[in-house]
């Protein structure tokens, strides 16, 4: 016996002819169907991304619209910032301009003001001034009138008056002081002002008056500049607010502390004519 014969073989049978037909159809139907199935998911799978190329225009077209709305609104919102901020700015010059316009009017009304005030206050002064005039003048011309009869009247009452009692001790003080000098607000032994010197006199004989002219031009009874008598104090001013005071001593003269320059002086009457007279005795 052969050393193979009992050697199982390993190859297949072979098939026949009409199998292997039948196989190579089945193969040939499954690949067929394979490749349709793949037709129709490519055919569908192409068609897709045409429809989205389709679409894509009114995408982009809506953005596009979206994107120009958003600017013309972002437009209009800086449009709207310009003109607040240009409007503000307006506002501001013009409340400027106001303020200054404001300011100028009422430097332009204080200084209408002030100057109205110098002007009332030269006015009145001037009106004062002519005043004292006039009624010097209508003064001088009554004392001139009745001259004769004053002037023997005052010259018996002041030898009379002269020779005795307080009047004569008062006269012979205030002729002692003259030559003397004028020190706003001295009341002697050296020096005098106005009212310091008819205060000083009047201490002689006992009579306490006021300090200032003021005082003095109503510290006794008011008498007529025609009807004067030595030892009546003489002002000059408004009775309460007279700024310069002397004394009569008959003659038609007194004697006062005049000024700085004068000092104490004896004078006539026609000097500088008083406004009043105040008789204390």
């Amino acid at each position: 016996m052969s050393p193979n014969a009992h050697i199982t073989s390993h190859r297949k049978p072979r098939r026949t002819a009409t199998q292997s037909w039948v196989v190579r159809t089945g193969v040939a139907g499954g690949v067929l169907s394979t490749l349709a199935v793949a037709g129709a998911g490519s055919a569908t799978a192409v068609e897709k991304p045409t429809e989205a190329t389709m679409e894509m225009p009114a995408i982009n077209a809506t953005i596009s619209s979206s994107i120009a709305q958003s600017a013309a609104a972002t437009q209009q919102t800086a449009f709207g910032y310009q003109e607040s901020a240009q409007q503000d700015k307006a506002d501001d010059t013009a409340k400027d301009a106001s303020k200054q316009a404001k300011d100028e009017a009422q430097r332009i009304a204080d200084a209408a003001e002030k100057k109205a005030a110098a002007e009332k206050e030269k006015r009145e002064q001037e009106e004062a001034r002519a005043s004292r005039a006039t009624e010097r003048k209508t003064l001088s011309a009554k004392s001139a009138a009745d001259s004769s009869d004053e002037a023997s009247s005052a010259a018996s009452s002041s030898s009379a008056s002269v020779g005795s009692g307080s009047t004569a001790t008062l006269i012979s003080f205030l002729q002692a002081q003259l030559g003397k000098a004028y020190v706003m607000g001295a009341t002697g032994s050296s020096s005098y002002d106005c009212s310091g010197l008819v205060m000083s006199a009047y201490n002689q004989i006992g009579i306490s008056l006021p300090r200032v002219s003021q005082d003095q031009s109503t510290a006794g009874t008011q008498v007529s500049l025609s009807n004067l008598q030595p030892g009546d104090i003489l002002y000059w001013g408004s009775a309460g607010s007279a700024y310069h005071v002397a004394v009569y001593v008959g003659g038609g003269k007194f004697i006062g502390a005049q000024n700085p320059s004068s000092g104490v002086v004896e004078r006539d009457l026609s000097f500088d004519m008083p406004t009043g007279a105040v008789r204390v005795m």
